[in-house]
């Protein structure tokens, strides 16, 4: 094996290990908002600090691998596709902080079942924890096929945020007593759908490494 062969398997076992890292933020941050559980919250801000310093090490073996092999060809669509998708994974975490620092700060009155249920907070945390999980895959796996099939699941994550806003608006009018929270949910809402789009972008990036294909800003649909 090649010198510089190693050092692109090693970089893809680190991207894959940051992916693993994130997902589990992703979930429990996920879990804390639905149960409201402040210590489980707690978890997610601590370990930011480790995705934070992961990130700075993937950057930096980018860096590393460009100066001194410069690749060509899918050497170096490979190395760019896995510093974007190391920044977006990064961005990721950003958002499960964002919404476990919302947990904490939460009054102790949760909101009423229900609305969590009509809003489809669960299905919105269960779809992008599923994209996760795909473009991990098929980064393993290396298939493009399986990175296209996460656009789709990105669609129901904005049919959700653009049906949530109207829904919130709705239980405020009915119960004003509430518009704080109901405000800040929204806020977790468009965080949830942010992680959609950032896995979005991870998917373009596997497309771009394995087919050559740029599709961003593309209709996604024609895919």
């Amino acid at each position: 094996m090649k010198y510089i062969e190693k050092e692109l398997d090693d970089l893809k076992n680190e991207v894959l290990s940051m992916w693993a890292m994130v997902y589990s933020q992703l979930n429990r941050a996920g879990e804390a908002m639905l149960s409201l559980d402040k210590d489980l919250a707690r978890e997610v801000i601590l370990r930011e600090k480790r995705v934070n310093a992961f990130e700075l090490k993937i950057d930096s073996d980018c860096e590393d691998i460009i100066a001194l092999y410069t690749p060509v060809a899918v050497d170096l669509r490979f190395v760019l596709a896995m510093l974007k998708i190391n920044t977006n994974l990064e961005r990721i975490a950003d958002f499960c902080e964002g919404m476990s620092r919302f947990v904490i700060d939460f009054p102790q009155i949760s909101l009423d079942a229900e609305l969590i249920d009509k809003t489809s907070i669960r299905e919105m945390i269960d779809t992008t924890k599923k994209m996760m999980s795909m473009g991990k895959e098929a980064l393993e796996e290396e298939k493009s096929s399986l990175a296209a099939g996460i656009f789709e699941l990105d669609n129901r994550v904005d049919e959700i945020n653009r049906a949530a806003t109207e829904i919130i608006a709705k239980y405020i009018q009915d119960n004003p007593d509430r518009a704080l929270e109901c405000l800040n949910l929204i806020s977790i809402i468009r965080k949830m759908e942010r992680i959609g789009d950032h896995c979005n972008n991870m998917a373009e990036e596997i497309i771009f490494y394995l087919d050559a294909k740029i599709l961003k800003h593309a209709d996604k649909k024609a895919e």
